[in-house]
């Protein structure tokens, strides 16, 4: 777990912003006709301007700078030359590293104007369970309490948690303890929040899914069994004392 000093803390704090920047620049410049591979070369050429390093590259020797999902693909999507479509139902991953610390965020939207009102309410509703989570990271907070919340709410619109994807601390390593943070309630978890953690919360919310599995012939990207959507929303989180200071906020 990340002891954090004020030192420690302007770094961290530099390391998500980096992150939260290449992220949003590459939802501000994606279109139809572009490939996945060019957004990613973009992704790489502002890490370089802001001093950041591909984080799935450094350290799980992923082959793209950055993570990008399209439709049936829900995580680690390889950037390739697919073209993308109007329509398309997109997840952006950004993990960076900058001198020492990591930031990690992650966005799903539907590509063009003209949006499936039900995707887009899967979206809005992912997008939601996590600032609940977000809210709730307070000192004193079991983890399994904020499980709950994101489990109760994700049933309450119709929705269902994937449950082998996991939230997870951030610091000096991209997954830092506690590594794996259940997004539905565990009775034997006891983990409580203290201040100074900082997670990255990112439930991954279903149409009618439960579990992540391996894209076959694909080293690292995920699916579904049913091929049903999936939408993660990611944000890396400081518990303080008063409020939550969400890190991947710019």
């Amino acid at each position: 777990m990340l002891k954090t000093c004020q030192n420690d803390l302007v770094a961290l704090r530099a390391a998500n912003q980096a992150a939260a920047r290449v992220l949003w620049e590459m939802i501000r410049i994606i279109k139809p006709g572009m490939t996945a591979i060019q957004l990613d070369d973009r992704a790489a050429d502002i890490m370089n301007e802001l001093g950041a390093s591909s984080a799935p590259r450094l350290t799980e020797d992923f082959p793209g700078n950055t993570c990008i999902s399209v439709n049936e693909v829900i995580a680690h999507g390889i950037p390739n030359h697919r073209v993308f479509r109007c329509g398309d139902f997109i997840n952006i991953d950004v993990s960076v590293e900058k001198d020492g610390f990591f930031g990690d965020v992650g966005y799903t939207f539907v590509l063009g104007q003209h949006r499936d009102p039900d995707l887009q309410n899967l979206c809005r509703t992912a997008r939601n369970i996590t600032l609940m989570a977000v809210k709730n990271s307070l000192p004193g907070k079991r983890l399994n309490e904020i499980g709950k919340i994101i489990e109760d709410e994700t049933r309450r619109n119709g929705y269902t948690v994937i449950r082998n994807l996991c939230s997870h601390g951030v610091g000096r390593c991209l997954h830092e303890h506690p590594v794996n943070i259940l997004n539905f309630y565990d009775p034997g978890e006891d983990l409580v929040l203290e201040e100074g953690m900082v997670i990255a919360w990112e439930p991954y919310i279903s149409t009618c899914a439960t579990r992540a599995v391996e894209v076959k012939g694909c080293e690292h990207a995920l699916t579904t069994h049913n091929r049903s959507h999936v939408a993660q929303f990611e944000h890396t989180v400081l518990v303080t004392g008063s409020k939550p200071e969400i890190l991947t906020v710019i």
